[in-house]
């Protein structure tokens, strides 16, 4: 039998109202978007980018042709130049999108005073040569991820810092108001979060993507799509919290010796807990997050990006047994394109630039945790 309160006046009834003020509210966190003026996912101020940034653009697959007409939506943004090891394939980019430049040496591009920023759409095993190469040249860098490593993520804003340019890994949600605005009520609305759960998920049979390559994607499912779920915990578990202990399992793909999925818990000094699963082996694209707190509890069934036409986020709301409530977020764009925008708004401001810092290493930080312990239990099941 059903232990589940049938009082229409319990609290979790009564509390339905105030939910829907706070979804509209959503709305003026919006506005304050579109005014400039809301915190963005480094705690700061959101400001208006003082310039606009020339882009340059390192790799031409199917990552960077997805990011080109972003970067040209974005305002404080301009898509400049094109780099690739074919001129034939950097050409080919650079008519597609409408670029000026195009280069078949990213060292060649660096050297050109035609770009302010570079972003980084390479394989993993190569982008800290480049990110590096690009600050020594006074150029921003935007890097997709993850990383190599902690150690190798360190180098590369070590070189940001001494050259005084700005840092900012390729998360793409922690860009959205969806995000923010949750931060933002975290304390009021949910409480204290004791745990975060979090999965993506989706199927990939092609061994021929990259994503299957060691050599390339050492990490695999694991550093690819773990890296989200690690992201999920760094920005909705309490601040300040370090790992106190972790397990990871991981599967291999049979052909590539590729890792293909993944799962654990984290459990952090603060006593609360991070469960993650990752994979390419799901028979359906999964994005769920669920942030269980002491007040209530949020779920997100699509955390990474927004599946609204109007680029919206919304996430359910819970408390007690039967109280749902649906928050919408509104946005002006995609969460891509205001990735872009507060890139141009973060150079300007130093303090935005070390929590971008910190929030990056922190994320990989996490990624190399999961990694070395799934590691570590798949030698003791070889054993």
């Amino acid at each position: 039998m059903s232990n589940i309160p049938q009082d229409s006046t319990a609290p979790e009834i009564i509390d339905a109202g105030r939910r829907r003020l706070q979804g509209a509210a959503g709305a003026s966190v919006a506005t304050a978007t579109l005014a400039g003026v809301f915190p963005g996912s480094a705690g700061t101020l959101r400001a208006q980018p003082s310039a606009t940034l020339r882009w340059g653009v390192v790799g031409t697959g199917g990552i960077a042709n997805g990011m080109a007409p972003r970067i040209q939506e974005a305002s404080g943004a301009e898509l400049a130049a094109v780099s690739s090891r074919r001129m034939e394939t950097a050409r080919e980019f650079a008519d597609r999108h409408g670029v000026g430049r195009a280069f078949d040496s990213w060292q060649d591009m660096l050297d050109w005073d035609g770009v302010d920023a570079i972003y980084i759409a390479t394989p993993t095993s190569v982008r800290e040569e480049i990110a590096v190469a690009a600050a020594s040249a006074g150029k921003h860098v935007l890097g997709e991820k993850p990383f190599a490593n902690l150690p190798s993520l360190q180098r590369i804003t070590a070189a940001c810092r001494t050259h005084g340019v700005g840092f900012m890994d390729g998360t793409h949600f922690v860009h959205e108001p969806r995000t923010a605005h949750i931060k933002a009520r975290m304390q009021q609305d949910v409480g204290w979060p004791w745990s975060v759960a979090s999965a993506f998920q989706f199927r990939l049979d092609d061994t021929g993507n990259i994503r299957l390559r060691p050599d390339l994607e050492p990490y695999g499912a694991i550093g690819d799509t773990g890296w989200y779920t690690m992201r999920a915990a760094v920005e909705y578990i309490a601040p300040g919290v370090g790992i106190a202990s972790c397990e990871g399992f991981m599967r291999r793909h049979p052909e590539t010796g590729a890792c293909v999925s993944g799962s654990g818990v984290i459990r952090f000094d603060d006593g609360s807990t991070s469960t993650w699963n990752c994979g390419f082996e799901s028979g359906a694209g999964v994005q769920d997050l669920r942030i269980s707190g002491t007040e209530a509890v949020i779920r997100l069934d699509d955390f990474l990006r927004s599946r609204r036409d109007d680029h919206a986020g919304a996430y359910e709301y819970r408390t007690g047994w039967r109280d749902r409530e649906e928050v919408v977020v509104p946005a002006p764009s995609r969460g891509s394109t205001l990735m872009f925008e507060d890139f141009a708004a973060m150079v300007g401001d130093p303090d935005w630039q070390e929590a971008s810092i910190r929030a990056s290493e922190r994320t990989q930080e996490w990624l190399d945790a999961i990694w070395n312990n799934a590691l570590a239990n798949e030698a003791k099941g070889q054993a």
